[in-house]
């Protein structure tokens, strides 16, 4: 019996038909991944699957007693809480039963009655079997290798950053063991080794997942399975990630001829009905628009269109826009033991690696001014201009729509100019005019690159500027940041984006500490 059986599922967004009686399973030993271009409905399907929102139509019914574990970003955590307290409370249940374990031995001290240490030695026996005595090690072991050691287990969770928050988060369901996981870009706030660890956690889980995620390097390591959203529907392919793209492509190109074909039938059908319909041959021009009416229309192609990403360049003289002298990064005290010296000349793509939370984003921030160095200086050249890709999804007002929120960055533009630079992004007409809100991570990113198309430069730092992009448009970032004249520096937790040696200097600060 399948864990999980979707049937008929149909779910409108907006303007647009997501799916349409689309049908999959899940079983029992599958690693499923989820794969289709950004706004395809990926992340909406992950909230159907677990109750957040109601489909419009169709069935999704989960096997009774299952244990389905949500990677929940939004999830409570409460001020003054610490990381190990909070990590504690994955194993709540284990914790009541050893309460109510040691109440049975008080009272059967009391009154000596037998039943009591019978109830003792089942809840002893559970716990036994729970791994209740080994609940530190196996925290110790997961905090490890989603890299929450490093920031100390007595650390306040109201404290932690996004990137820090989601860590946590994704270690206590870890850490509850159910029997399926389904997770929505897992590996955004990881880098490259915790992604490794979680692969290999993965690959050994006993139970069945499914997994939203761009980093197709990380999906391809961990599946079994792919279900692909595109065209309206959802396919179930088996076997690796590059099978199933493989097959997805050739499925695509079926599609594309089988909708064409019937588009022409169509029309000439039409041209038919309505040259006939009133003449002698009204007779056969009514029997051609029956069925044209039961005909099974197919979906007509989505949205597909690619984005084009450019950074546009401001000249400068100089060979060498940025030099750092001894700097020692951080807020109250130092990040980082050893100091940044290091420079950006003219061209040159710096990458800038280290697990999540040991101080990239704070160094970005320091280079740009936002945060003063503990020790230490860094000079700009007098020429340089400096574009800043912030990798949170935060904006003033998530009701605003794409268009107005360029409108209110860029008052001096006419709104032809900032639909035209949404356009090239791959956004919709109807996508422009939608609050920011009901778009997904990689259309709300595809407005922040949007925005950096009138921001000439010729130094960019771009912070995790690969999080919920889809394969394309990565693409084409990487594309454009190759061809951008200026200097990159670029910090991303996926190996896969630096593939072709186009980078040019890397600074691994897991080395500096």
């Amino acid at each position: 019996m399948s864990l999980l059986t979707v049937k008929d599922l149909s779910q409108t967004f907006i303007d647009k038909t997501l799916y349409e009686n689309a049908s999959f399973v899940l079983n029992k030993e599958d690693h499923m991944g989820v794969t289709g271009q950004n706004g395809v409905g990926k992340s909406t399907l992950i909230k159907i699957l677990t109750g957040e929102i109601t489909q419009d139509d169709g069935v999704v019914k989960w096997q009774n007693k299952l244990h389905v574990g949500y990677l929940d970003q939004y999830a409570h955590l409460e001020p003054g809480l610490s990381i190990k307290d909070f990590l504690k409370t994955a194993f709540d249940f284990l914790y009541q039963k050893e309460k109510e374990l040691n109440d049975l031995y008080v009272k059967y001290s009391e009154n000596s009655d037998e039943s009591l240490l019978d109830k003792a030695g089942k809840i002893q026996t559970l716990l036994e079997e729970k791994g209740f005595y080994d609940i530190d090690t196996e925290i110790d072991r997961v905090a490890s290798g989603l890299g929450l050691l490093e920031l100390g287990y007595d650390r306040d969770v109201s404290k932690l950053s996004g990137g820090q928050r989601s860590k946590l988060i994704l270690a206590k369901l870890l850490l509850q063991n159910p029997d399926v996981l389904v997770l929505d870009e897992p590996t955004n706030y990881l880098d490259v080794n915790h992604i490794d660890w979680l692969a290999d956690y993965l690959n050994n889980f006993e139970g069945a997942f499914i997994v939203v995620s761009h980093d197709y390097d990380f999906l391809g390591r961990i599946t079994n399975c792919i279900i692909d959203i595109d065209f309206g529907t959802i396919t179930r392919y088996t076997g690796d990630l590059k099978h199933a793209l493989r097959q997805k492509e050739a499925d695509r190109e079926s599609y594309l001829k089988a909708y064409a074909n019937q588009q022409r039938k169509i029309k000439k059908t039409q041209d038919y009905i309505r040259k006939n319909k009133a003449g002698s041959r009204s007779k056969s021009a009514k029997s051609r628009e029956k069925q044209l009416a039961k005909m099974d229309i197919l979906t007509p192609p989505q949205n597909n269109k690619v984005a084009h990403v450019v950074f546009p360049y401001v000249a400068t003289a100089s060979n060498l826009l940025l030099q750092t002298q001894d700097l020692i990064i951080g807020y109250d005290k130092a990040l980082v033991k050893s100091a940044f010296n290091f420079s950006v000349g003219n061209g040159e793509k710096v990458a800038v690696t280290g697990f999540n939370g040991i101080g990239k984003t704070t160094l970005l921030k320091t280079l740009l001014g936002k945060l003063k160095p503990i020790y230490g200086n860094f000079e700009l050249s007098a020429t340089a201009k400096l574009a800043y890709f912030q990798q949170d999804l935060v904006w003033p007002n998530k009701n605003m729509t794409p268009l107005q929120y360029l409108q209110e960055q860029f008052p001096r533009l006419r709104p032809r100019e900032l639909r035209q630079a949404l356009a090239r992004m791959g956004l919709t007409a109807q996508q422009a005019m939608s609050p920011l809100k009901e778009l997904s991570g990689g259309e709300q990113e595809k407005v922040k690159l949007a925005k950096m198309q009138f921001e000439p430069s010729n130094l960019l730092f771009l912070d995790e500027p690969t999080n919920h992009l889809d394969v394309a448009t990565k693409d084409s970032l990487r594309k454009a940041i190759i061809n951008f004249e200026g200097g990159v520096i670029i910090v991303s937790h996926e190996r896969d984006f630096f593939r072709g040696n186009w980078v040019d200097k890397t600074i691994d600060i897991e080395t500096m500490n």
